[in-house]
């Protein structure tokens, strides 16, 4: 099997997954301590929070060596995603509206799976995408070091300190991931 047909099917697979997540569930919890649950969102980081895997230096769409810990300090969105990815797609316009908004404490990082640079600035132009691209094609050793992953959009939420504080398996919306960067900072 292809990457390119591998990642299709586990994209789709990922689509239906967060589909499902976006169920409403009936829990007690949510019925009886509403300021429970909604202190329980606001927990900065997952108790078994690990270093992220910053380690790597990869060339961004213009050629350009980035190194990923250079961003440590700053709150860190790595989103894995592909150009022929529709809930990839979807992601965008919100990576964009908050990499605007929270400019000086944040940086979104789109790690490309295989796409070659070719397909990324123009696509990046279309979507006025304001945050760096990474070439991720070829580069699997970045792509296991957070994994497995089992699809895309994948998105890792990296403090400050630089541990992953929260882990996004499919498409999240703008609301999720803000939540999330505000407790962060």
């Amino acid at each position: 099997m292809t990457n390119r047909a591998r990642w299709i099917s586990m994209t789709a697979v990922a689509a239906a997954l967060a589909l499902l997540t976006m169920m409403p569930i009936a829990d007690e919890h949510a019925f009886f301590e509403p300021e429970a649950v909604q202190a329980a969102q606001n927990v900065a980081c997952d108790k078994d929070a690990k270093p992220a895997p910053l380690n790597f230096t990869m060339k961004d769409m213009n050629g350009v060596d980035v190194k990923l810990s250079s961003f440590k300090g700053k709150v860190i969105i790595v989103n894995f995603w592909a150009t022929w990815c529709g809930p990839c797609k979807a992601e965008i316009p919100a990576f964009v509206e908050l990499q605007k908004e929270y400019a000086n404490d944040l940086v979104v990082l789109g790690i490309s799976v295989d796409d070659p640079v070719e397909k990324l600035k123009p696509y990046a132009a279309q979507f006025k995408i304001n945050y760096p691209i990474l070439v991720g094609l070829g580069r699997d050793d970045v792509q296991d070091a957070y994994g497995p992953l089992y699809g895309i959009p994948a998105s890792f939420v990296i403090g400050r300190d630089g541990q992953i504080c929260r882990k996004h398996m499919g498409i999240a919306p703008k609301a999720q991931f803000e939540r999330e960067i505000k407790a962060l900072l």
